[in-house]
């Protein structure tokens, strides 16, 4: 959530770069201006209110002593009145906050000064399409013939976009999550398990609510909402916290499952395990100071990178333009793996720096080395999202009768390669 001083000192350039997100509700921003406005003069007299009740206290003091009972009645009932005011004009300046903040939560965070309005830039690329193997299987046709997953009987259980792994697909997707993890960990990254149920105040803080609030599963009955991302219990944990300036930047990960409604979502895009309604996401998140976030930034980038190089992936490094910017975040970068059973190239992680924009909603502030109070920074990282990994894997890895296991993974799964005959469930 951007503040209200903020859009005060630095409107227009505000403006301009919102429009590099197809934000033009501009009438928002001077509404805002308008109730802070507002607010200040209100404020302003409720301080001069106070000035005259101090200057009256201490006449009381004066006339009992004295013994001026007259007089002293008079700058009770004078002092009662004003006091009364106040109180009036507290509960006004309490309308104008709900107003200011129910503004504020829909104005998008602003994208850093390098985005373009509409083209995504390439960063890095190791795909040569001519050492592609043609006429691979999609992983929905390797998942049946090597009995990995079952979409229809996820369909029988919950609906449409629910998956059911078996045997040896369980087992891979279990040493994608433990070597994901232990990549993590070993950069430093804390792990945590968290819960996947959270209130209205989390996914509000984190930026889910209201800008993607019909996205999420809504347990109606208890006013709670299923997880849409690791991201939010885990930046959640740091709510109201103030940390030392050396404390960060703070690392730390989890594994969960995510739940979207994804809504709206047809075609080619959601055939086998490209869009599911539930799967699981490792993710890393870094609490960072307002000097060291982009370092941060990168730092993540590179992690992520080197994860999908040790797999032998082929994949490019997106970085998107503000018309593909998600509403927290200032600067994004995809990763897409290259799917050579559908041809075409499928988004496995974002990583994406919030600025302050998570920390104002959720108060996660710290004291500088020369004490001062700033907000910290927050950025989020797919490391990485299992579904689209495992199918773009056994893709890859795919031959007639087996599907190779890659080297990293061979000590977790205890095998070299996927057989047809190991995977028969009769």
């Amino acid at each position: 959530m951007l503040k209200c001083s903020f859009i005060k000192e630095e409107k227009k350039e505000i403006c301009r770069r919102l429009k590099k997100k197809n934000f033009y509700n501009f009438f928002i921003i001077n509404f805002i201006l308008k109730n802070e406005k507002q607010k200040k003069k209100i404020k302003l007299k409720i301080n001069n209110l106070f000035f005259y009740i101090n200057f009256f206290s201490k006449k009381i003091l004066l006339f009992l002593k004295n013994k001026y009972f007259f007089e002293l009645k008079l700058i009770k009932s004078y002092s009662f009145f004003l006091k009364k005011k106040i109180k009036s004009y507290k509960k006004i300046i309490k309308k104008i906050n709900i107003k200011l903040i129910n503004n504020l939560i829909k104005i998008p965070n602003i994208p850093s000064k390098e985005i373009k309005k509409k083209t995504n830039i390439v960063l890095y690329q190791n795909f040569d399409k001519k050492k592609i193997k043609q006429n691979l299987f999609p992983h929905w046709e390797l998942g049946k013939k090597f009995k990995l997953f079952c979409l229809k009987q996820g369909s029988i259980i919950s609906g449409n976009g629910f998956n059911v792994l078996r045997n040896t697909g369980a087992l891979y997707q279990r040493s994608l999550i433990q070597f994901f993890l232990e990549k993590n960990i070993i950069s430093g990254y804390i792990e945590y398990i968290l819960p996947f149920i959270v209130n209205k105040n989390s996914v509000y803080g984190t930026g889910q609510f209201p800008d993607k609030e019909n996205q999420m599963y809504n347990i109606n009955y208890d006013n709670l909402y299923l997880i849409p991302t690791g991201e939010v219990p885990l930046i959640n944990i740091f709510k109201n916290k103030i940390f030392k300036e050396s404390e960060l930047p703070l690392k730390v990960t989890t594994n969960t499952s995510c739940f979207r409604r994804e809504s709206g979502s047809y075609g080619t895009n959601v055939r086998g395990l490209n869009r599911l309604h539930q799967f699981e996401k490792v993710e890393i998140v870094q609490i960072s100071t307002c000097y060291y976030s982009y370092y941060s930034f990168y730092e993540m980038v590179n992690h992520i990178k080197y994860i999908l190089l040790s797999l032998k992936l082929k994949f490019r490094i997106i970085q998107l333009c503000g018309n593909e910017l998600g509403f927290t975040s200032a600067l994004t970068y995809d990763f897409e793996v290259y799917s050579p059973g559908q041809k075409k190239w499928l988004e496995v992680s974002s990583v994406s720096n919030c600025r302050n924009f998570q920390s104002n909603r959720l108060n996660i502030k710290y004291r500088s080395i020369k004490g001062n109070i700033q907000d910290c920074h927050s950025l989020n990282g797919s490391s990485l999202a299992i579904p689209r990994i495992f199918s773009t894997l056994i893709e890859n890895y795919q031959n007639r009768n087996y599907i190779l296991i890659p080297k990293e993974l061979i000590k977790l799964m205890k095998r070299k390669k996927i057989n047809i005959c190991q995977n028969i469930v009769k």
